[in-house]
């Protein structure tokens, strides 16, 4: 018998292994995109590829359980966005525990070769200074609603994967489309935002 996603995702919360490994073989793609984006970070700060990779199937197990069809996004979406935070987490974490151990040997302001640019622009988020999330929070807020009024559905998927770092050819594998249409998708989405704006 054949089961649709979310089928398989409610089976999943009954602890249906069988339903998490059928998930697992459809969307584990997903882990290897995500992770080919961090190799250079990985190699930077010395962390255990494995070790990542094992953090990133936790966090694939824990978008299959937290997963509701109520949500905005679809699966793989939601799978992607899951185990890029974990992953970003992660990179944050093996930032702090190196800045420990090697003190300025690997310094945020430091400019790496391989990135042409410093670690704090490679992992931090450049928006990190209280005074100015405080001042845009709104005006953010306001964007971020009036983008999602104009996006029908599926460009919203797109944009969603889009602002999170995806190139469209990883965009057309989690969402299971053509990458012309993912393409012309993203030049809709940029097209409504510069009217926007």
């Amino acid at each position: 018998m054949e089961y649709n996603d979310i089928e398989l995702v409610h089976l999943v919360n009954e602890n249906n292994e069988e339903a998490k490994d059928m998930l697992y073989e459809k969307y584990k793609y997903i882990i290897d995109i995500i992770m080919s984006k961090y190799k250079k970070v990985f190699y930077v700060l010395g962390m255990d590829f494995a070790e990542v990779r094992q953090e990133a199937m936790l966090a694939f197990t824990d978008a299959l359980v937290s997963y509701s069809s109520d949500k905005e996004a679809s699966l793989p979406t939601f799978i992607s966005l899951v185990i890029e935070r974990k992953i970003q987490n992660c990179v944050r974490k093996a930032d702090t525990i190196k800045n420990k151990k090697n003190n300025e040997n690997y310094s945020l302001d430091y400019e790496y070769e391989s990135f042409n640019k410093p670690l704090k622009d490679i992992i931090g988020d450049p928006n990190s200074d209280p005074f100015i999330k405080v001042q845009s929070l709104e005006a953010y807020n306001e964007l971020v609603e009036k983008i999602n009024g104009i996006l029908s559905p599926l460009e919203h998927e797109v944009y969603k994967l889009l602002i999170n770092g995806f190139t469209y050819i990883e965009i057309a594998k989690i969402l299971h489309r053509e990458t012309k249409q993912i393409d012309n998708t993203i030049q809709r989405i940029r097209s409504k935002i510069r009217d926007l704006l």
